[in-house]
């Protein structure tokens, strides 16, 4: 396991590395031209790094078992988090959407918070209650009113893309831990007309979707990030335009430094930076996996398993956005992307995983 720790802490520094210099590399003009300041962006990122160090370093010291300990109050706070965000005067909003509390020019994503209060939850649950789990009654229904709660407090902000991964990943923590098909069908036959209530209720939603499907029918309105983003990682070629000369940053592509960044990364490492993005990301999901697989109890596995899940489905998401495979969503790229809320939590990942995997060399 010392191996596993080794080799997972090394990856997920050279992949916060490239997300050091790519986010400088995608945001200088723009902040430049926008705030005065060329470094603005990448100050801020190494401000949040240095407080993801810290709480990595905590969530390592501290036995992940005790979390069982805290369980309730870590969700009671993530649920009020949830509900003052929404609040108009308390959260702030930003494009209509109300995700954010900003405190001394800083924010903060309580959704982000309520990612790793949701595992933790359903881990623990599931570690007592895996003998019942089959029972739909006493074993499936209340986890579901917990993530049903959840997934509504964040679908008001509103923020889709997180409470579809939210969801995701804890039905795939039920299969795993032996739930009934039925159930979990049950669970994604209400999901599937709730989801196309969801999307035709918001323009902008149904907008992403036909602009996935055909992103030249609005090249100038809904398909333009789609557009620019396919633009920068064709143009890139294999070996790519070169660090920081790159062009679709130049105002073309939109959220460059953070929802598009492998765009940028393509464009400007070209295929070979990229697969080697991809090829780090493969070796952080596996040795993730092995630490799942080695967890010395059932809360370890089920913990471990959530947090390396909801890791690879942003990553998935956000590349499949970017090389125009799935719909338009605001998910980051993991420990690449900027966005402080998102980098902190998952150096807090990080440091759990971590923690699991020290516990089987005690």
């Amino acid at each position: 396991m010392r191996y596993i720790r080794i080799s997972l802490v090394m990856v997920t520094f050279v992949l916060i590395a490239i997300g050091v210099v790519m986010i400088y590399s995608a945001s200088s003009i723009y902040a430049w031209e926008r705030l005065g300041s060329s470094a603005y962006f990448l100050k801020r990122h190494l401000m949040y790094l240095i407080l993801g160090l810290l709480v990595t370093l905590l969530s390592m010291s501290i036995d992940y078992r005790s979390l069982k300990n805290f369980v309730k109050p870590i969700l009671l706070i993530s649920f009020t988090l949830l509900v003052l965000v929404i609040l108009p005067g308390i959260g702030s909003e930003i494009a209509g959407a109300r995700r954010w509390f900003r405190l001394f020019g800083f924010s903060f994503q309580p959704s982000e918070f309520a990612k790793i209060a949701i595992i933790v939850y359903i881990a623990d649950y599931l570690s007592r209650k895996e003998d019942i789990i089959k029972d739909f009654i006493r074993g499936f229904v209340p986890a579901m009113i917990v993530l049903g709660t959840f997934t509504l407090l964040i679908l008001l902000q509103p923020d889709l893309g997180t409470a579809v991964s939210i969801v995701a990943v804890v039905i795939l923590m039920l299969f795993v831990a032996g739930t009934r098909l039925l159930h979990l069908g049950l669970v994604i036959l209400f999901a599937i007309p709730t989801f196309y209530v969801l999307i035709l209720s918001a323009p902008y939603r149904m907008a992403r979707i036909v602009a996935f499907l055909n992103p030249w029918a609005d090249p100038k309105g809904s398909g333009f990030q789609i557009i620019q983003s396919q633009i920068a990682i064709g143009s890139g070629g294999i070996l790519g335009r070169g660090l920081g000369r790159g062009l679709q940053k130049l105002f073309y592509l939109p959220a460059a430094h953070t929802d598009f960044i492998f765009s940028i990364i393509a464009e400007e490492l070209g295929l070979l930076g990229a697969l080697s993005v991809v090829a780090l990301f493969i070796i952080f999901i596996w040795q993730s996996a092995r630490i799942c697989k080695n967890a010395v109890d059932s809360f370890g596995y089920y913990l471990s398993l959530g947090i390396f899940s909801m890791i690879s489905f942003e990553v998935i998401v956000n590349i499949g956005v970017s090389l125009g495979n799935l719909p338009t969503k605001g998910l980051p790229l993991p420990f690449i992307s900027y966005g402080g809320s998102s980098l902190v939590f998952n150096m807090l990942s990080l440091g759990l995983l971590l923690n699991i995997a020290r516990t089987k060399e005690i």
